[in-house]
C-alpha cells in the first residue's frame, strides 16, 4: 500500500554516515525528506566491515587546538553539524584507529540527537519511475519520491575476470579466526587495505602467505590517497623483505583450479620476471579485490548506468546520475568523480561533498541560492578572507584540490564592487558555475605539490627565504587562482608551512602583492594585514 499517498521531495536510501549526513543537512534547510534503512538501526555496513573491526579512519582526540572546525582536520569520523547539534566521534572512542562498533553507536546517537527522520526495517525491493519514483519495500509499502539520494555504499564484492575466480573466498566471507589457517599456504588477491589487513591477521598462524595483484603496491604515505596501503596494515611487508616465507607478487593470474587433493593450483604470469609463468599450489585463496555498487534495486525504467569497470554509477559534476535525472549519489559512491585521487570514498571527504550536494539541491529544486557571504572588495578584506579560510577550514584540507572556495567580483545595487564568497564548491562544477556569469573570480584550494621524490621521507622543503619558489612547495599548501570564463588567468602558491599555519609575513605579503598586481582590491599597506585572522 502507499504511505498516505504522499510524494516526498527527497528520499534517501541508506542510513550510513552519508545518509544520516544528507538527512541532517536537508532538515537544516527545511526540506521534506525521509531516509529508508533496511536494518533496525543506523550504520549497517560498519556492523560487518572492516572484517577485522579496526577502522583506518583516524580519531585524533588531542590536537592542541580548541577550534572544533580545525579539529575536524584530524577527526575523520564525525559528521558535520551546527554547533548546537554537534556530536563528536571522540565521545564514543579515544582510540586513534577505533573499533568499528564505535561508528555504529555514534551514527545511531547522532541520528537520535538531531531527530533525523529514518524509517528502519525498510528494505527496498525495487525502484521504478512513472510520474515520480515509486519505491517498493519488502513489507509491501510503496514510498513515492520526487528525488532520490542513493547512499547505499559499495555493498557487493567486485571480482576480477580470472578463470576460476569463483573458487576464491571473498573478503566479505573470510574466516577472521587465524586458527582456521594454522600451517596453511594462503594466497590473497589484491593489494589494498583489506588484503593486508587479512594478511596481517594470518602472519602468526599461516605457513606461507602470498599477496598478489597485477600492479605494484601503492603506499598512502607516497600518494597522499588514504585508500592506498596504510602504515597500520603494512606489517606484512617486513615479513616479505626479511625472508619470512611470505611474498608480495606483481603478477597476472591466468587461472585458479581445484586439484584432486583439495588444494588450489594457481597459474601466474610475473610482471617483473621477464614474463615467467609459474604454477603454485595453495590451501586457501582469498579475494580481497574490492567492492562495487549494486544498481539492481532499480528497474529498467530508471536504472543508473555503471562505469566501465562496473564498480560505480556514472555521475555528472553535481553527483547526479548521468542517465537518470533526479537520482543523486551520496557517500563513498561519490568517488566516481575523483576515483583513487581524493577523499570522496571516505567519511572525512564525503561529509563535505554531501553538505555541498544538499545546498545544490536546495538551489536547483527550491530556488534557494547557494549560501554565500558578501563583503567590500578592498584588498585588506580580500586577503583577510583568504587567510581566515586557509587557517580555519577543514573542508579544503580534507578534500585537497577537489573542493574549493570561490571569491567572485560583482557590482552591488549601488554600483560598488563587492566580493561574494562561496564555500566548498567542487572545482569542476565551480568553473562551470562562474563561467556562465562571466565575472572574475578567485578559486582557493589547498593542494599537495607536484614534485616527485624517490623516497617520501627524504623530501626537501622550500625555505621561507625562497618565497619566489613557493610554487615548488611539496607539502599541503594554499593555491590562489584568478579566473574568468572558466579559465585560469593567474596563479599564486602560498609557501608551505610545517605547522600548516599561514599567518606570517612570508605568507601574507606575497599574497597581497599578487592580488594587487592582478588588479584585485584597493591598495592597502601590507603592515596592516600582518595580524589578519
Amino acid at each position: 500500500m502507499d504511505i498516505d499517498n504522499k510524494t516526498i521531495d527527497f528520499v534517501i536510501i541508506g542510513a550510513g554516515p552519508a545518509g544520516i549526513q544528507a538527512g541532517y543537512q536537508l532538515g537544516k534547510v527545511g526540506r521534506d525528506y525521509l531516509i529508508l534503512e533496511r536494518d533496525e538501526s543506523a550504520g549497517h555496513y560498519f556492523k560487518i566491515y572492516p572484517r577485522h573491526r579496526k577502522l583506518i579512519s583516524i580519531n585524533k582526540v588531542y590536537t592542541g587546538y580548541d577550534d572544533p572546525e580545525i579539529n575536524l582536520r584530524w577527526d575523520w569520523n564525525s559528521l558535520l553539524a551546527d554547533e548546537d547539534d554537534s556530536l563528536l566521534f571522540k565521545e564514543f572512542s579515544k582510540n586513534y584507529f577505533p573499533h568499528a562498533d564505535a561508528m555504529v553507536s555514534y551514527l545511531q546517537a547522532f541520528a537520535e540527537k538531531n531527530q533525523v527522520r529514518v524509517r528502519y526495517n525498510a528494505k527496498v525491493v525495487t525502484i521504478r519511475r512513472d510520474e515520480h519514483f515509486e519505491i517498493e519495500l519488502a513489507d509491501g509499502d510503496v514510498v513515492k519520491a520526487r528525488t532520490i539520494i542513493v547512499a547505499t555504499g559499495v555493498s557487493q564484492p567486485w571480482l576480477p575476470k580470472i578463470n576460476g575466480i569463483e573458487l576464491a573466498v571473498p573478503y566479505s566471507e573470510v574466516e577472521t579466526n587465524p586458527e582456521r589457517f594454522v600451517n596453511r599456504r594462503v594466497l590473497i588477491l589484491g593489494k589494498g587495505n583489506s588484503a593486508f589487513e587479512t594478511a596481517d591477521n594470518l602472519v602468526e598462524t599461516a605457513a606461507m602467505i602470498h599477496v598478489c595483484s597485477p600492479n605494484p603496491l601503492k603506499m598512502a604515505w607516497s600518494s597522499h590517497f588514504v585508500g592506498h596501503l596504510r602504515a597500520v596494515n603494512n606489517n606484512f611487508l617486513d615479513t616479505y623483505q626479511l625472508k619470512s616465507q611470505n611474498a608480495m607478487l606483481d603478477a597476472q593470474i591466468n587461472s585458479v583450479q581445484k586439484t584432486e587433493s583439495g588444494r588450489y593450483s594457481v597459474s601466474f604470469v610475473y610482471a617483473h620476471a621477464e614474463g615467467e609463468v609459474e604454477r603454485i599450489e595453495y590451501d586457501d585463496v582469498i579475494a580481497c579485490t574490492g567492492f562495487r555498487w549494486d544498481n539492481t534495486i532499480f528497474d529498467e525504467s530508471c536504472r543508473p548506468a555503471l562505469c566501465d569497470i562496473q564498480k560505480l554509477p556514472v555521475q555528472t559534476a553535481t553527483w547526479e546520475s548521468r542517465n537518470v535525472p533526479d537520482v543523486y549519489f551520496a557517500g563513498t559512491i561519490m568517488q566516481y568523480l575523483d576515483y583513487k585521487k581524493y577523499m570522496s570514498g571516505f567519511v572525512h571527504g564525503f561529509r563535505y561533498n554531501v553538505r555541498t550536494l544538499v545546498h545544490q539541491l536546495n538551489e536547483k529544486y527550491h530556488g534557494v541560492p547557494y549560501p554565500s557571504k558578501r563583503f567590500e572588495a578592498t584588498l585588506d578584506r580580500l586577503v583577510g578572507g583568504i587567510i581566515d579560510r586557509i587557517n580555519g577550514n577543514s573542508a579544503l584540507w580534507q578534500q585537497p584540490g577537489f573542493l574549493c572556495d570561490v571569491f567572485s567580483f560583482k557590482e552591488d545595487d549601488g554600483g560598488h564592487e563587492v566580493v561574494e564568497h562561496h564555500c566548498d564548491l567542487m572545482v569542476q562544477n565551480a568553473h562551470a558555475r562562474f563561467a556562465e556569469e562571466d565575472v572574475r573570480y578567485i578559486m582557493l584550494t589547498l593542494e599537495f605539490g607536484m614534485r616527485k621524490f624517490e623516497h617520501p621521507f627524504n623530501v626537501s622543503r622550500i625555505a621561507r627565504d625562497n618565497i619566489a619558489r613557493s610554487e615548488q612547495s611539496n607539502f599541503l599548501h594554499p593555491v590562489v587562482r584568478v579566473c574568468r570564463g572558466g579559465k585560469v588567468l593567474f596563479e599564486h602558491h602560498v609557501i608551505e608551512d610545517l605547522a600548516a599555519e599561514w599567518r606570517e609575513p612570508e605568507h601574507i605579503e606575497p599574497l597581497t602583492d599578487f592580488l594587487r598586481e592582478v588588479g584585485l582590491g584597493a591598495r592597502k599597506p601590507v603592515r596592516e594585514l600582518a595580524n589578519v585572522g
